[in-house]
């Protein structure tokens, strides 16, 4: 089952970055989501900000998933400099 699979890599991801909320959603139990995110297959990751969808991605890719996680964190970071 590739979905539990990933939930070491998963687990992981949300230690190290604690300050971006990680969900699971059992997609049998709130078909509404899946319906909304388009899930068609699992494991999905969905990226969000703001409510919208940033990025996607199918399938147990744990050095994938870690990418782009990673990517997502970098791009929101602000850096304020003091002249």
């Amino acid at each position: 089952m590739p979905s539990v699979a990933m939930n070491p890599c998963f687990e992981e991801l949300a230690s190290a970055y604690q300050n971006v909320l990680f969900l699971t959603v059992d997609v049998d139990e709130v078909k509404e989501i899946a319906k909304k995110l388009e899930v068609k297959a699992m494991p999905t990751f969905v990226i969000m900000r703001g409510g919208a969808v940033v990025d996607k991605l199918v399938g147990a890719n744990p050095e994938e998933i870690k990418k782009r996680v990673d990517g997502f964190v970098q791009s929101t970071r602000v850096n304020v400099s003091v002249v």
